[in-house]
C-alpha cells in the first residue's frame, strides 16, 4: 500500500480541501505509467498526455483526494471565453424564463396568422439555441476542466435525474438545471443534490408536479422519486406510498408571475406559501390532510412535509444500495459483485449519504482494479474520449460537431425520453450498426478534427488537418498493452491520418 508519507500529502497539498478522502491505492497503480493511463481513462473523461503527466507528477493518491473534494480550478482561457458569452451563463433564470413566456404569449395573441406561425417559430429557434448553450457548455467544461471526476458526475447525476429536452420550455432550463442544482452536489451529500432536483422548475415541469394539487393528484414525480431516484424498484414501498407522497408534493411547483405577484392565498395558510425563483409552494393547492409515508406518519406542514419526506428516502437502506450499485455499474461493471455494492452502501449509509466517501470505498476496493480497461463507453464518453486523446489539451473553438456524432450515436445530450436516463451497460451501446457509426466517428476525429478548431464553419481549415496520436506520450504508454491485432492493423496504415483512425477505432479505445 502507499506509505502514511504518502497518504498524508493526499491530505495537505496546496489546492486540496482539507476534509479530501485520502485514497489508499496499491504501489504498482502509483508508479505505473500503464494502469495510471487506465485510471484515468475511467476516472476522467478520458485519458490524455496532459493529465497523464499531471497525474505522475502529483502522484495517484493525491491526484485521486484532489479528484474527490476539488477546488474550483479554471477552464483554458480560449474555454471560459466561450462559456461566458453565453445566454444561459449571463442571464438568470428567472429572468430568461419569464422573459420567454412573455414572448411565446405575445406570439400567441398574433393575429395574423402569418405573423403568428413566425413568432412561434422564432420562440421555438430561442428555446433550442438556448439548449445547445448548454450542450456546448457541458462538452467544453469536460474536455478541458482540470475537476474531471466532478464532471464525470455531473453527467452521471443528470442521467439519474433525468429531464427531456423535448418537453415544454425545458430547452431554456436544462442549462440551469445542470448548473445549479446538479453540479454543485455532484460530489456532495446525496440528500442535498436530492433537494436540489426536487427545488427545481426543470424536474417539476419535466415530471409533471407542477401540475399536482390537492382533489387532482398527479403521481408522476412521486413514482419515480420512489423507483428511480431513491428507493429503486423492489425498495420496499408499495402504490400506497406512492399516492401518499404525491399528496405530500402536492402545491410544489412553478410560477413564470413576476416575485413580487403573491398569489391569494387563505388566510390560514398564508405563511406557508413559499417562493424562491421560479420555484412556488402554493398553499391554496396543498393537501394538508393527514399522511403515511413508508410505515410512519408525515409530522411535518406545508413545503416541511417535502423535506422531511426526502429525508426519510434518502437516508432508507435501500436508497444506500440502489445508489452504490448504480455507481459501480457506472465505474465498475454491467454487473458488480455484491461485495462491492455491500462495501459501498455501508460507506453511503455511515457517511449519510456523502458521494465522495461512497465513491472512495469504491475506487479502493480490488473489484475496480480489476475492471480497469473492460468497462465498454457508451456514445459520450467514447467521443469525448477521443478527442482528448487526439487533440490533448488544445481548446476546440467549435464543439458541434461533438454533438452531432454522439447525436449520430443515438445518445443526445439531454435528449432520454423516459426518466430512467440513458442504459449504462455495454449491450445497449455494442451493435453492429454503433460499431460502423463509431468506426466513420474514428476517422472524423482523426483525419478531420480541424473542423473543431474554426470558430466559423467557413473559416478555412488550419494545417494539419489531424491529430499526430502516434507521437502522443500517452498513445506511447498505451501501445504495450494493444492486441495483437491491433497492432497489426497500426502497422498497415497508409498515412498518420489512417493510422489515427486504426488507433481510435480499436477494441482497446471502446473500453475504459
Amino acid at each position: 500500500m502507499v506509505s502514511a508519507a504518502l497518504v498524508l500529502a493526499a491530505c495537505t497539498t496546496s489546492g486540496l480541501r482539507s476534509d479530501a478522502p485520502p485514497l489508499s491505492v496499491p504501489d504498482a497503480a502509483a508508479g505505473s505509467p500503464a494502469t495510471q493511463l487506465q485510471w484515468l481513462d475511467r476516472v476522467t473523461w478520458g485519458a490524455n498526455a496532459s493529465s497523464q503527466a499531471e497525474l505522475a507528477k502529483a502522484g495517484l493518491a493525491r491526484w485521486m483526494g484532489r479528484q474527490l473534494k476539488p477546488r474550483p480550478q479554471p477552464l483554458p482561457p480560449a474555454a471560459q471565453a466561450q462559456i461566458d458569452a453565453m445566454t444561459i451563463s449571463r442571464t438568470p433564470l428567472d429572468q430568461l424564463a419569464m422573459g420567454l413566456d412573455a414572448q411565446r404569449k405575445a406570439a400567441d395573441a398574433l393575429p395574423d396568422e402569418e405573423q403568428k406561425k413566425a413568432a412561434r417559430q422564432a420562440y421555438q429557434q430561442e428555446l433550442t439555441r438556448l439548449a445547445r448553450e448548454a450542450q456546448q457548455r457541458f462538452v467544453l467544461r469536460a474536455l478541458y476542466s482540470p475537476n474531471q471526476l466532478q464532471e464525470q458526475m455531473t453527467w452521471f447525476w443528470m442521467n439519474h435525474f433525468n429531464v427531456n429536452l423535448r418537453k415544454d420550455n425545458i430547452r431554456a432550463l436544462v442549462g440551469d438545471y445542470e448548473e445549479n442544482a446538479i453540479r454543485p452536489h455532484a460530489l456532495g451529500r446525496f440528500r442535498e443534490l436530492l433537494g436540489a432536483t426536487l427545488h427545481h422548475p426543470a424536474m417539476l415541469r419535466y415530471l409533471d408536479n407542477a401540475q399536482n394539487a390537492a382533489n387532482r393528484i398527479n403521481e408522476n414525480y412521486a413514482r419515480e422519486l420512489m423507483e428511480l431516484h431513491t428507493l429503486g424498484v423492489g425498495g420496499g414501498y408499495s402504490q400506497a406510498d406512492v399516492q401518499e407522497l404525491a399528496r405530500v408534493l402536492t402545491g410544489v411547483g412553478v410560477s413564470l408571475q413576476p416575485a413580487d405577484a403573491v398569489p391569494n392565498i387563505r388566510p390560514a395558510v398564508r405563511a406557508d406559501y413559499v417562493r424562491r425563483g421560479l420555484f412556488e409552494f402554493n398553499p391554496n393547492r396543498h393537501d394538508y390532510g393527514p399522511k403515511t409515508l413508508l410505515g410512519q406518519p408525515v409530522q411535518a406542514r406545508g413545503l416541511a412535509e417535502a423535506d422531511e419526506a426526502l429525508d426519510r428516502l434518502a437516508r432508507a437502506p435501500a436508497t444506500a444500495r440502489f445508489i452504490s450499485r448504480k455507481l459501480a455499474v457506472y465505474f465498475v461493471a454491467d454487473e458488480p459483485p455484491h461485495a462491492l455494492i455491500d462495501r459501498m452502501a455501508s460507506a453511503f449509509a455511515r457517511s449519510d449519504g456523502d458521494i465522495a466517501v461512497t465513491l472512495k470505498a469504491l475506487f479502493e476496493s480490488p473489484e475496480f482494479a480489476a475492471s480497469l480497461g473492460r468497462k465498454f463507453r457508451d456514445p459520450v464518453h467514447y467521443v469525448m474520449a477521443g478527442v482528448r486523446l487526439a487533440y490533448d489539451d488544445r481548446v476546440a473553438l467549435n464543439v458541434n460537431p461533438m454533438l452531432n456524432w454522439i447525436n449520430r450515436m443515438g445518445e443526445p445530450l439531454y435528449g432520454h425520453e423516459t426518466p430512467d436516463g440513458y442504459p449504462l451497460n455495454e449491450a445497449a451501446w455494442a451493435s453492429a450498426g454503433q460499431m460502423n457509426t463509431r468506426f466513420e466517428i474514428a476517422r472524423a476525429i482523426g483525419a478531420n478534427g480541424a473542423v473543431l478548431f474554426r470558430a466559423d464553419d467557413k473559416a478555412p481549415l488550419e494545417k494539419p488537418a489531424f491529430p499526430q496520436l502516434a507521437e502522443s506520450h500517452a498513445v506511447r504508454a498505451m501501445q504495450a498493452g494493444l492486441s495483437a491485432d491491433t497492432r497489426g492493423a497500426l502497422a498497415q496504415a497508409k498515412n498518420p491520418q489512417e493510422w489515427n483512425t486504426f488507433l481510435l477505432a480499436s477494441p482497446e479505445l471502446m473500453r475504459r
